[in-house]
């Protein structure tokens, strides 16, 4: 049987362990997110072209074998990096890749009218982004990136197969021990779900401080959330809201 002290030598640990990676790995893929997705929108043609070139190739490549390879080939370049590092770095240019998209998309979908009166204004490109485009687009951002966290959490169990002792790596360990394999990759499953589960009501309110931000708040009517104007008229109508997470 699974005992207690497996719980607290291997279980434990390997949730937080879990949880740094992803802390690690979601920070530093959101500054190459941003920073991606914004060059991708530069002036100058060669940051364009150069920020392209990096989405291509980190999005069209696998997160585990980037890993392998910043695990064991980096050493022959003269550059060692720690399994978790090395886990936290390939995961964070991934999905960094991936959010940069995110950002990209956003940014285009505000109104040209908006960035034409900022233009009128006389706004720099920099006083654009702050001011009119970025506080519009934001709230379009945190639902992809919702799902993007929740895909970065279930990722960070390749950091296993470099030996970083996440509660993957610790549930291999654990039903080496006691031979018991439903129980523990059970537990396993409820653990990454509950954490799942709280990173997605974490961004909900974020989603929610955003949108209010810019005026808008749902309203429930009939199982129908509607996010009004500050006069209450209805800008449009989203999904179920009863049941929903």
């Amino acid at each position: 049987m699974m005992s207690s002290e497996f719980l607290t030598t291997w279980f434990l640990p390997g949730i937080w362990i879990t949880i740094q990676v992803t802390v690690y790995a979601a920070a530093l893929g959101a500054v190459i997110a941003f920073g991606i997705g914004l060059a991708r929108d530069s002036q100058f043609w060669i940051v364009r072209f150069l920020a392209g070139v990096y989405f291509e190739i980190f999005r069209g490549m696998s997160a585990l074998v980037l890993m392998f390879w910043m695990f064991f080939a980096l050493p022959f370049f003269g550059w060692q990096l720690v399994p978790m590092w090395a886990g936290v770095s390939a995961l964070a240019l991934t999905y960094g890749a991936y959010g940069s998209e995110i950002v990209r998309g956003s940014l285009a979908a505000v109104a040209p009218a908006q960035k034409e009166a900022g233009i009128a204004l006389n706004f720099t490109r920099w006083q654009r982004l702050r001011l009119i485009e970025m506080p519009q687009a934001w709230p379009e951002m945190v639902p992809p990136f919702n799902n993007l966290l929740v895909e970065l959490l279930k990722g960070t169990a390749l950091v296993s197969v470099i030996t970083v002792a996440d509660m993957t790596f610790a549930g291999g360990l654990v039903r080496l021990g006691t031979n018991e394999t439903t129980p523990i990759y059970t537990l396993l499953l409820v653990l990454y779900f509950v954490l799942a589960f709280l990173i997605t009501r974490g961004m909900r309110l974020v989603e929610r401080k955003a949108k209010a931000g810019i005026g808008q708040r749902p309203e429930k009517t009939g199982g129908i959330t509607r996010r009004l104007s500050p006069r209450g008229e209805s800008l449009q109508a989203g999904s179920q809201s009863a049941g929903g997470m």
